[in-house]
């Protein structure tokens, strides 16, 4: 996209808020936590530099131009600078203003702005379009098509199509969808009563995920409900900066949980927790919305911060398992849950855990970003893949279904086809024995 392409319209209410801005002392502390700035070394790729960006856009010495877009989108919005620096910037709530206002003041090509409307518009809300996608992808990879496409090279004469197509996520039916409205019950005695959030493409792609997460919860005392009127949480439209539809959906998961009398509020999905946990932010101008997000917040938990908080029932047969976890960057960064799945871990007779080096640093998926910035996702992935051989471990265990397809991939190419499991599915598998 030329810069004569892009056309300014001004300053909006989504911009970077110069009190968030003012934060930064330019202390330099998260150059070494930023992914894009290990691998390419460059100032105006690292939090600080792309700081200084937003200030200069913000205080108009610098307009917003395609140099200025590429800096925004290549962040992987890990947050991992969140986590070590001493000021406490917000970066997270930074790069999504300064992506909402780009989103806010340019216009993109026709058939760019037709495909991110049908993708966040109209795709993921739809429960109906997602399980039509899915069953093409079913057909795709259970005709054997996939199988013959893979092994004919022909995606390798199409650019980087053959590294894209090695991350798309397998469809497991039958999908989640169906259990969208369900009620299951507690087994034994009811300490719990829990609702769900079910994602919107792990309904397809981690509906074996789900069924397990609900087999756990269960197993612990919980009555659990899978809301009927949930929606997606919205986390890809606010890391796209497409935040009014972000909080139409924000909306709607609060009414569909909030008023249930739930005990808590749950997600399996690190990244989407993430989003889920900030809808306070995300609603903090709507006078209706302002409160009811604040005590949906204070319900919401991830499901390992939900199963470390109480006595979990012990599995009675050990696993005999060598693992090593690797931390979601939305888990660690964005929620500061690290001890959480660890306790988790360590409470599964017969599994020894063997952290990897760098455990929190990112793998590379961040949401879409492992297919729109594939080349370094690829290269995050590889260095990934080096901390989990070296430890030896038989499988490799994280908290977020992107991760898991990104290390999914990662064993492939770079492992010994090691098996990738979230934390509850290790958990399902010993109380399954």
């Amino acid at each position: 996209m030329a810069a004569s392409d892009l056309t300014q319209i001004g300053a909006h209410s989504e911009a970077p808020q110069q009190k968030d801005l003012d934060k930064c002392v330019h202390c330099g502390l998260c150059l070494n936590s930023c992914p894009t700035y290990r691998e390419l070394g460059m100032e105006m790729d690292s939090p600080r530099g792309r700081i200084y960006q937003m200030v200069q856009v913000a205080e108009g010495k610098a307009a917003i131009t395609d140099t200025y877009i590429e800096h925004m989108d290549l962040c992987l919005a890990c947050r991992g600078c969140e986590s070590v620096c001493p000021s406490g910037v917000q970066y997270g709530r930074l790069i999504e203003a300064a992506r909402a206002h780009i989103d806010q003041n340019i216009r993109r090509p026709w058939h760019v702005s037709a495909f991110r409307n049908f993708i966040f518009g109209t795709l993921l809300p739809s429960r109906m379009l997602l399980s039509l996608a899915g069953a093409g992808l079913f057909l795709y990879q259970s005709s054997g098509l996939q199988k013959l496409v893979r092994s004919s090279g022909l995606l390798k004469f199409f650019g980087r199509l053959h590294e894209i197509e090695m991350l798309a996520p397998s469809a497991e039916a039958p999908f989640f969808f169906s259990q969208i409205g369900k009620v299951f019950p507690a087994e034994g005695e009811k300490r719990y009563k829990v609702a769900m959030l079910a994602g919107c493409i792990a309904n397809v792609s981690f509906a074996r995920l789900n069924e397990a997460t609900v087999r756990v919860l269960q197993k612990n005392g919980c009555e659990v409900h899978i809301p009927q009127a949930q929606s997606c949480c919205g986390a890809l439209h606010v890391h796209a900066g497409r935040k009014e539809e972000a909080r139409k959906l924000a909306k709607n998961n609060i009414d569909a949980t909030l008023d249930g009398g739930f005990d808590a509020i749950l997600t399996n999905a690190a990244g989407c927790g993430s989003t889920l946990k900030e809808y306070d932010e995300l609603l903090e101008h709507d006078a209706a919305y302002r409160d009811r997000s604040i005590a949906f917040k204070a319900k919401m938990k991830d499901i390992n911060e939900f199963l470390a908080s109480i006595d979990i029932r012990p599995p009675a047969k050990p696993l005999n398992m060598t693992v090593t976890y690797q931390d979601s960057c939305h888990l660690c960064h964005g929620q500061k849950i690290r001890l959480q799945p660890r306790k988790v871990i360590a409470s599964i007779p017969g599994v020894t855990l063997k952290e990897m080096a760098l455990s929190d640093l990112c793998c590379g998926s961040a949401g879409i970003y492992n297919v729109v910035h594939n080349e370094m996702a690829m290269n995050l992935l590889k260095n990934k893949m080096q901390s989990v051989n070296a430890t030896g471990a038989e499988c490799v265990v994280t908290a977020n279904p992107g991760c898991m397809l990104q290390l999914q991939a990662g064993v492939k190419i770079h492992g010994k086809e090691q098996p990738v499991l979230h934390v509850v599915e290790l958990l399902d598998r010993a109380y399954r024995g």
